[in-house]
């Protein structure tokens, strides 16, 4: 084999680094979260309150980031039954050994009567939705081979006409209209990864140059924040200058209660052109072959990982106050000790994430040289060479 031959099989280091970018993004949105920091319907706002929101929207867009990187390169190859196989194990790793864990060292949160909704949710985490992300993910995977044969069959003109049919569906009606509508998931579904995957495919396939240059793309992703942000703040005001607390609900209610939230959905127009703007910036990218570029291609792998460890049942509403007992409480009233907090947050989530993916690719690499030969792996090989 020469060289060539083995240049062309790397990832694309600068793919793999926005792979990185959007867990931190993701990451981020969950700090901000769990740290109780983003604005609140009918309260006050503080300087964090602010400083937290513009933050959602910067990262807002790195679910649909995520998304559009696995479509981007799965549309153009085989899917083959075993990485849908050791998809769905990678799931089950996380699900059955940190509960199991957290009860060996007896900090399991499960309450008597919810132990067996508890337990179904270990045991059919996808079915269940242990993790929303990867019931859809996993979804668009399974349906990938379906739509990487609709993508090489249907002509140009038919495939642009599907996907624009999918956006007004998902994307651009309810972007507009101030009311939601029952079969709007707010983007947490794989109807909405699907319409991702296949404008991902669609870019590929025709090599779509997305907004001219890198300088444009990231002005298309600077705006689209602005919008995001600019719209959570202004329907905030709004809200809380026209509502009142609602006596049978103990909710607050104001004239848009629900689009002060859809700046934030992830089928939102703005997080889509956001998404897109900064999927665009990395294509236009080239980064150097050197150490940098390798330790990127091997970290991005793992980022997967880094979002089941972080959001199982047992750790996903614990984490932020963990870390604050390293090192020290959330400060909700001065911005800039808040942003060292999420920074040093967000550095420790993503490396102990990393590190237990990589003993948990050890583990199945292992297994996998032990079981080789055993007549279930040759099986799942033919299976393999079937579909391909």
């Amino acid at each position: 084999m020469d060289s060539q031959s083995i240049t062309k099989k790397k990832r694309d280091a600068n793919i793999e680094l926005l792979r990185i970018v959007a867990m931190l993004m993701i990451i981020t949105l969950h700090f901000n979260n769990q740290s109780n920091a983003l604005l609140k319907l009918g309260e006050p706002a503080s300087g964090v309150n602010i400083f937290a929101t513009i933050l959602e929207a910067v990262a807002i867009t790195g679910v649909n980031v995520y998304v559009l990187i696995t479509g981007y390169f799965l549309s153009s190859s085989k899917v083959k039954f075993s990485k849908i196989l050791s998809l769905i194990l990678q799931v089950y790793f996380y699900t059955l050994l940190i509960s199991g864990a957290m009860m060996l060292v007896e900090a399991y949160s499960v309450k008597p009567d919810d132990k067996l909704d508890r337990m179904l949710r270990y045991l059919f985490p996808i079915s269940s939705e242990h993790y929303w992300f990867v019931t859809a993910y996993v979804i668009m995977y399974v349906l990938a081979p379906v739509m990487n044969a609709a993508v090489n069959t249907l002509k140009r003109k038919q495939l642009k006409v599907v996907i624009i049919g999918l956006l007004t569906w998902f994307c651009f009606i309810k972007s507009i209209v101030p009311v939601k509508f029952g079969t709007d998931r707010m983007g947490y579904d794989f109807g909405w990864f699907i319409c991702l995957y296949l404008i991902a495919a669609y870019i590929r396939k025709y090599n779509v140059t997305l907004f001219f240059d890198a300088k444009r793309s990231a002005l298309v992703y600077l705006i689209s924040v602005i919008v995001i942000a600019a719209f959570s703040l202004i329907f905030y005001k709004i809200n809380l200058e026209t509502g009142a607390i609602n006596c049978d609900t103990g909710l607050w209610e104001g004239k848009f209660t629900y689009y002060s939230g859809v700046p934030t959905h992830y089928n939102f127009f703005f997080t889509l052109t956001g998404a897109l703007g900064l999927f665009s910036v990395f294509r236009f990218m080239r980064l150097k072959e050197n150490l940098f570029a390798e330790v990127i291609r091997i970290i991005a792998p793992y980022t997967l990982g880094v979002y089941l460890l972080h959001m199982h049942f047992e750790i996903a509403d614990r984490w932020v106050e963990w870390i604050e007992q390293i090192i020290g409480e959330i400060p909700l009233d001065n911005v800039l000790m808040y942003f060292i907090h999420l920074v040093v947050s967000i550095v420790i989530v993503f490396f102990a994430g990393v590190f237990v993916d990589w003993i948990r690719k050890y583990i199945f690499n292992f297994f996998g040289r032990v079981l080789g030969e055993t007549r279930l792996f040759k099986l799942i090989k033919r299976v393999d060479d079937d579909l391909c």
